[in-house]
């Protein structure tokens, strides 16, 4: 079989280059500011709506839906391009957004968070995709302003608009926000995105292999984030979804030996380089989705911050992570060994979340700021290294594959933590410190409890931290495809991409 279906296009020019990469960038902007803006309204959402118990769904709904659908997305864009699969991306997350601004209960907002995330599943990853498909690692150089410039808006803006809108106005503007953006990135990718070239190959989708992966990932989600909190550990229900996720996923790995054309081909999964830098990025970003999820509720629990207040105190997280993912693509600029400054920011992350865990508690909001500014500075660096290694270390036509692969584990290392985090916290005091209002403080009790909560939380965000430090360290560090092999100087530096 030939390696596309598809005759080759012409090269694209610079002006048609960039107008696809501001499609692209309103597509990043959509779900980039989602993943921010939700973070400081939780806490007003789950007073407003009664029911601050069932809070951690509305982030563990959505990335449940995105994490499954996510290798679908990539193995539909090899196949059938990734112009139509994007903009399935798209529709699904306005259609999602939609139904949250609407919904009436915790219950139906979670829902429709999870239609949400079948859109958001794609829309990252994808664009990624797309832009390895146009640009060589060392040509993304050229364009990282802007790639960069979509995850310091979205991190600077969503966290203050979230807790703006939750307090001054209602929390569905979150949602509503969504539609202008959601129908401007429609708009701009249908037509630019007709410009690409085709690499797809005409397979198909191991839909059986997919039915798999589901029941695994959403038994196991669904185990981690019932137990302890709706029923006890060892209750059936708890075990039985325990062991239909072990069950399920060992018949993936069957399902992925026997299959004619896997969902995740074994040649992606099995690169050295993919498997560690995947591992990796798993849980770098799930540490920080989990941090942006639950650090409102320390700030505003805690520290006694309002929901404005704590968007203003949760941006050196944010923009931490924007920071260091620059810095870690300009050294590249100059160094082929493009893994030690990662190596050194990890090392700094894991060493200062230490230090929040034992001392947390004592800690002035100054002092906080500072610690929570450290740790995502040494996240940021290793993100962008995880995309370009892994798409530097396959095929072509396995592009979307092995991006989507990466973003499927990335979102369910977010997922499992999230859900880990939502467990501690929610069984440790949460729901009190949500439930506040400001006339209405928590007791010196309930206070110290959830500090000490709290402390759980950054040790478990540590432990992760290691995790993700040992297998950037695993990792295979292979020359760019465009990067001088015997020149330290590189020349230009490496696209800057947080997602």
């Amino acid at each position: 079989m030939t390696d596309s279906a598809f005759p080759p296009r012409p090269a694209l020019k610079p002006d048609e280059i960039r107008s696809i990469i501001i499609g692209l960038m309103m597509a990043m902007l959509l779900a980039a500011l989602d993943q921010t803006i939700v973070a400081t309204a939780m806490p007003t959402i789950g007073r407003e709506l009664g029911d601050a118990e069932n809070l951690p769904w509305i982030v563990t709904a959505y990335l449940l839906a995105s994490t499954a659908v996510t290798p679908l997305y990539g193995k539909f864009s090899d196949i059938h391009g990734r112009r139509i699969a994007l903009l399935i991306a798209i529709i699904l997350f306005i259609i999602g957004s939609l139904a949250c601004a609407l919904a009436p209960t915790m219950v139906a907002l979670a829902l429709a968070r999870g239609v949400q995330g079948l859109g958001g599943g794609g829309l990252i990853s994808l664009a990624q995709t797309i832009l390895g498909d146009i640009l060589s690692p060392r040509e993304r150089a050229r364009y990282q302003v802007f790639i960069a410039s979509v995850f310091a808006l979205s991190s600077l803006a969503g966290p203050l608009l979230g807790g703006f809108f939750a307090e001054h106005f209602h929390w569905s503007l979150i949602f509503w926000i969504n539609l202008p953006i959601g129908l401007a990135a429609f708009l701009m990718t249908n037509g630019k995105l007709r410009l690409l070239p085709r690499h797809e190959r005409r397979h198909s989708i191991d839909f059986l292999g997919a039915a798999i992966l589901v029941v695994a990932t959403v038994s196991l989600l669904l185990a981690l984030s019932w137990g302890g909190i709706r029923y006890p550990w060892g209750s059936p229900r708890v075990l039985t979804l325990l062991g239909l996720s072990i069950v399920a996923w060992a018949g993936f790995v069957v399902r992925l030996r026997m299959a004619r054309e896997p969902l995740i081909p074994l040649a992606v999964l099995g690169d050295q380089v993919v498997a560690t830098g995947t591992l990796a990025a798993c849980f770098a970003m799930g540490t920080f989705i989990g941090l942006t999820i639950y650090v409102p509720i320390y700030l505003e629990g805690v520290l006694g911050l309002t929901a404005s207040q704590s968007g203003i105190a949760l941006v050196p997280l944010m923009i931490g992570t924007v920071a260091g993912a620059t810095i870690s693509g300009r050294s590249m600029m100059y160094f082929t060994h493009y893994k030690r400054l990662p190596l050194i920011g990890m090392v700094i992350s894991v060493v200062t979340c230490a230090v929040l865990a034992l001392a947390a508690p004592a800690l002035p909001l100054a002092a906080l700021e500072v610690m929570l500014l450290l740790i995502s500075l040494g996240l940021g660096t290793i993100l962008p290294l995880a995309t370009i290694a892994i798409q530097n270390a396959v095929a072509h036509h396995q592009l979307g594959t092995a991006t989507a692969t990466m973003n499927f584990f990335r979102s369910l290392g977010g997922a499992l933590i999230v859900a880990v985090f939502g467990t501690i916290v929610i069984g440790g005091g949460g729901v009190k410190a949500i439930g506040i209002g400001n006339s209405s403080p928590l007791g010196a009790a309930d206070l110290a409890q959830l500090s000490r909560t709290f402390q759980v939380v950054f040790a478990a965000a540590d432990i992760s931290l290691i995790l993700a430090l040992l297998w950037l360290a695993l990792m295979q560090q292979r020359p760019l495809r465009g990067q001088a092999k015997t020149s330290e100087k590189a020349g230009e530096p490496l696209p800057i991409m947080i997602e």
